[in-house]
């Protein structure tokens, strides 16, 4: 069954590429596959991602560009100023998702206006949480709770984190996929190893560097600068001998990158959900060398080797380890867990069951009416009637 489907995106980059991060490779992945399995596909995201859009794919603007572009969230991040551009672009969402009559929503936001939008005006949804809970978005999750608004995480890790006393019917885990026609298997590689990723605190990329070093492996680091000062201050030091920064790459390119390479390297300095970069690593033949953060062991498995703790010495060690584990494993292992259409044939169910749920309650009227608080929301006023 041919559906109609609004997905809307987080707007701090274009979903265009070369892509700044995970969500916007998955949110543009997502919106052309769908395309190719039939669907009618909206995106609403900044207006500067029209230069990358997915053939078939139509683009309904929330602003005229990026807010990273005017608003960049290392100096706005938690500001009246991003906040209230935040609320007004996902007003507009609010009101466009409304007058467009969407059979179902997509939400990739983390903004808290959707969920609450999905209860209160019963519109069919599912909301991918591709972050740890803040209280701000889990409250906007539990008032949005009903059986039309389903919601999904990308690790089993991530649903115990979102649900500790037990996740509802509502909620799934979907990991995230790639399409392995753009991530090739390589060969034996050159002994090097690679990282890749947005190079800010949280992805660890000095530790990476300080790794190879004390491993005596060569590295190249592929990505976009998100953080200057540190770039600067903390990976720069590093970066010599072997060891280089070798720009930010789409992902053609990238794909040869790692064909090239041996090994690579994942560094989360986080609660990591889930470990996109990793992923496409592994499809690529790398193993991969991490350190111990959230869900990094339940997405490398046993094409990888973790670090027995944050510091360059360990990671140093299981880099070394890593290079034995042969290249036929980490692909095997992304075919059987991380292949997008796999990801995408069940969003594709979610979303028939989040319509029919929807449905039988405009049937039955069964579940109770929820009146969003438009003096907490002036914004979505216009939305809200």
């Amino acid at each position: 069954m041919t559906l109609r489907i609004a997905i809307v995106g987080h707007i701090r980059h274009p979903i265009a590429p070369p892509f700044k991060g995970g969500m916007e490779a998955f949110t543009h992945a997502l919106a052309q596959m769908l395309v190719g399995r039939g669907h009618d596909v909206t995106l609403l995201a900044s207006g500067d991602s029209a230069a990358g859009l997915p053939t078939g794919v139509k683009l309904l603007p929330l602003c005229e560009a990026h807010y990273d572009a005017r608003y960049p969230w290392h100096e706005y991040h938690g500001t009246e100023a991003l906040n209230d551009h935040l609320d007004e672009c996902y007003a507009r969402a609010a009101r466009l998702l409304l007058e467009g009559q969407f059979d179902v929503v997509h939400n990739n936001t983390l903004h808290r206006f959707l969920p609450r939008l999905s209860r209160a005006e019963r519109v069919p949804m599912v909301t991918s949480l591709h972050i740890p809970p803040f209280k701000v978005l889990r409250q906007a999750v539990t008032d949005g709770a009903a059986p039309w608004h389903l919601t999904t995480v990308v690790s089993e890790r991530q649903r115990g984190i979102w649900h500790p006393e037990g996740a509802p019917a509502t909620a799934h885990v979907v990991h995230n996929g790639i399409d392995l026609s753009h991530w090739r298997q390589g060969g034996a590689g050159d002994g090097s190893a690679v990282w890749a990723g947005r190079i800010t605190p949280t992805k660890g990329t000095d530790l990476a560097a300080q790794a190879a070093q004390l491993a005596g492996v060569p590295l190249r680091i592929y990505g976009a600068i998100e953080h200057r000062d540190y770039f600067e201050q903390t990976v720069k030091p590093h970066l010599y001998g072997h060891v280089e920064y070798a720009g930010h790459l789409d992902t053609a390119a990238l794909a040869e990158a790692y064909g090239r390479a041996s090994v690579a390297l994942f560094t989360p300095q986080w609660e990591e959900p889930f470990g996109l970069a990793a992923v496409e690593a592994m499809a690529t033949g790398l193993p991969v060398a991490a350190t111990p953060h959230g869900a990094v062991d339940e997405v490398i498995g046993e094409a990888g080797v973790i670090a027995s703790d944050d510091t360059a010495a360990a990671l140093a060690m299981a880099l070394k380890q890593a290079l034995d584990i042969p290249p036929a494993r980490p692909r095997v292992r992304v075919e059987r867990l991380f292949d997008a259409q796999h990801m995408v044939a069940k969003f594709e169910a979610l979303y028939h069951r989040s319509v029919s749920e929807r449905h039988a309650d405009l049937a039955q009227r069964t579940y109770p009416d929820f009146a969003l608080r438009v003096e907490d929301h002036p914004q979505l006023a216009v939305a809200a009637g």
